[in-house]
């Protein structure tokens, strides 16, 4: 697995997509099973994709015109229910491409069937056709291993367990960072959480921890009613809109910090507009995945982008 990079999820939603590969009668495939979650355009967005912050998805992109789509997706099943049962839950999720043209483009989809795991949503090509079972055991297992050094779905402690009972500890990073935090000394708790992210690349912890210290940094010297009102006359001044957006994260006021972003996104283009996105994915790691107004904030970045 480690020869497959992270890269990043495509943003082309709404473009067709052509698998000549596949035969054109589907009179001879077999019926698929239904297991998993069915992707669609709208819930990639919604569900699937915040999802992909704290499990690990594992969609197969199918069709039915493809006669080896149903064996793979059993062997995907049955591994699946095993999982739940024990203490390695990932998301089994699927995509039917002759329905849904736009996802498969999105997810760069050339043939089927094919296995996909999304982890902080971003995707990562596991294998076509159908491997032997235990070869596909072997692959998840080596993707949740993978994902949990990332800080995602990290292994379920059984009741009982005593690890389950014990507080982690901090890592050395952390330690430094936190320390610094209670001095409120913002550059060295910045350093501490850099140099966390150089010896553990993409770790979750260390990517949020930054972007919380970076985030208090930008708006440390700023007087909050003054932002606001700047903003609401220089609503072309994309620096000032960013730091308003900044501080009502601080404040809480998520649904008002996205928005106000996604405005200028839809107004903007070229560079100006992937420096407010790019900062705006930035705003969108502080807040819970499930949290209501980060799901509505994901759809609405969505339709302007596309």
């Amino acid at each position: 697995m480690s020869r497959h990079p992270f890269g990043e999820l495509p943003k082309n939603l709404g473009q067709a997509v052509d698998l000549s590969s596949l035969g054109k009668s589907a009179s001879t495939a077999p019926a698929t099973p239904e297991v998993g979650i069915a992707i669609n355009q709208e819930n990639l967005i919604s569900e699937i994709i915040p999802a992909s912050n704290s499990q690990v998805v594992i969609a197969l992109c199918w069709s039915p015109r493809s006669a080896q789509s149903a064996e793979i997706l059993k062997i995907l099943g049955e591994l699946h229910a095993a999982d739940t049962q024990g203490a390695k839950p990932w998301i089994l999720a699927t995509v039917n491409v002759d329905v849904e043209a736009a996802v498969a483009q999105a997810l760069q989809v050339q043939s089927v069937p094919i296995a996909i795991a999304i982890i902080q949503e971003q995707v990562v090509p596991l294998f076509e056709s159908v491997p032997p079972t235990d070869q596909v055991r072997m692959v998840i297992d080596k993707v949740l291993a993978l994902a949990a050094e990332r800080g995602v779905g990290a292994k379920v402690e059984t009741e009982g367990d005593p690890a389950s009972d014990a507080e982690s500890p901090l890592e050395p990073e952390e330690a430094e960072a936190l320390d610094a935090l209670e001095k409120n000394d913002l550059a060295t708790a910045a350093q501490a959480y850099k140099k966390w992210l150089v010896r553990s690349p993409g770790n979750t912890l260390a990517e949020i921890g930054l972007a919380q210290v970076e985030l208090m940094a930008r708006v440390a010297d700023s007087v909050p009613s003054e932002v606001f009102s700047l903003a609401e006359v220089q609503s072309d001044n994309f620096d000032v809109q960013m730091k308003a957006a900044d501080i009502e994260v601080l404040q809480g006021n998520y649904g008002q910090a996205f928005s106000r972003l996604i405005t200028i996104i839809k107004l903007s283009s070229g560079d100006d507009r992937k420096k407010v996105r790019d900062h705006l994915l930035i705003l969108f790691k502080l807040v819970d995945p499930a949290d209501p107004e980060l799901i509505k904030a994901r759809q609405a970045l969505a339709s302007a982008l596309f």
